[in-house]
């Protein structure tokens, strides 16, 4: 099939839903699909307001509708609520054009920690946004349960997997700080609760991996921390090998992919019991979890390494790709190219 992926959310970010997007683009292709990424490298953009990092595509319309047309795709999934998402669902409204939708964050629970707006209200946009789509693809069984309960009738699960061969079950010593040494890598910012970790009394150092707009303050009130940036995936294996424990302070994410690939480098994971760390982890041993943090990372201190990477190896891309594609519904058997023929909406 010739698969469009319509995303606000792509490089140069460095974020869970750019890496599943990256990985699951491979797999299609490696199965022998083409795939195509529609994002905001093809237009130009202004940064989000709060989260400078994230780009919004202005004037999206044309352009998109225009794309859609060109590549005439058997299959279209809208990855983002933002200007190119609003877009091609314009488009695809228009045409009566059959699509599949995502839900990768909390975002409810995110623009109400950034600006106070009660989550009922941002959950009504999304109802709105996903009605149309013939699946929502939700990450876990427990987002699946509770978008079910925000009134999406439209979910369907759609795992996550892990490159078993760049995150290996190995030790490093990538640098020479006091052991043991905690880890945190994501986004710093406040929905991510970083600041829950790198205030914690635990023995040896603290490592942050990542950038945002917490960064700065975080760091200020927090000098003794090792900040190391934002690293590329063979970077970021070697710390995961070299950490400890890793942690994991979220209590809004959808997933956590830096759960897997923690897990995969043989490094258990301390975290609150909530979604993310409950479906990935469960019952398996391979990190603990607790109310209190701090006892979370004592915990898990004590966990064989190889029980993290053991449990890691039963999540795989393909695995999580060929579910994705039995979540998508391709368009009839029609000249997707001269479908719209009337005006362009400008969005």
């Amino acid at each position: 099939m010739r698969i469009l992926i319509v995303t606000d959310a792509w490089e140069p970010q460095v974020n869970g839903v750019v890496r599943t997007l990256k990985s699951t683009r491979r797999e299609l292709q490696a199965i022998g699909h083409e795939v195509e990424i529609l994002s905001p490298l093809e237009f130009s953009t202004l940064p989000c307001p709060t989260y400078p990092e994230i780009r919004l595509s202005l004037f999206a319309g044309r352009r998109v509708a225009e794309r859609i047309r060109q590549f005439a795709p058997h299959a279209l999934h809208i990855v983002t609520e933002g200007p190119l998402g609003l877009a091609a669902r314009a488009y695809a409204m228009r045409n009566r054009m059959p699509f599949t939708s995502a839900y990768h964050t909390r975002f409810p629970e995110y623009v109400r920690a950034r600006t106070g707006v009660p989550l009922a209200w941002t959950y009504r946009f999304l109802r709105w946004f996903h009605r149309p789509s013939r699946a929502v693809m939700a990450p876990t069984p427990v987002v699946v349960r509770d978008l079910k309960s925000w009134g999406f009738d439209n979910v369907v699960l759609w795992g996550r997997g892990v490159d078993l061969d760049i995150f290996q079950f190995k030790r490093s010593q990538r640098l020479k700080t006091a052991p043991p040494i905690f880890l945190y890598v994501g986004r710093v910012a406040v929905e991510k609760n970083v600041e829950a970790f790198v205030s914690l009394d635990l023995p040896g150092s603290k490592w942050v991996v990542g950038e945002g707009p917490a960064l700065a303050a975080i760091r200020a009130h927090y000098p003794g921390v090792s900040y190391l940036g934002v690293l590329d995936q063979h970077e970021l294996a070697e710390v995961y090998a070299a950490a400890d424990v890793f942690v994991f302070p979220s209590k809004t994410d959808t997933f956590g992919l830096v759960l897997l690939e923690a897990m995969a480098c043989g490094l258990p994971v301390a975290a609150y019991p909530v979604t993310g760390p409950l479906d990935v982890i469960g019952s398996s041993g391979a990190g603990a979890m607790h109310e209190d943090l701090r006892t979370a990372c004592l915990k898990a201190l004590e966990i064989e390494r190889a029980s993290a990477r053991s449990h890691a190896e039963r999540f795989s891309w393909r695995n999580a790709t060929e579910q994705f594609l039995r979540h998508l519904h391709p368009l009839p058997d029609i000249d997707a190219a001269n479908i719209e023929s009337g005006p362009l909406l400008k969005i």
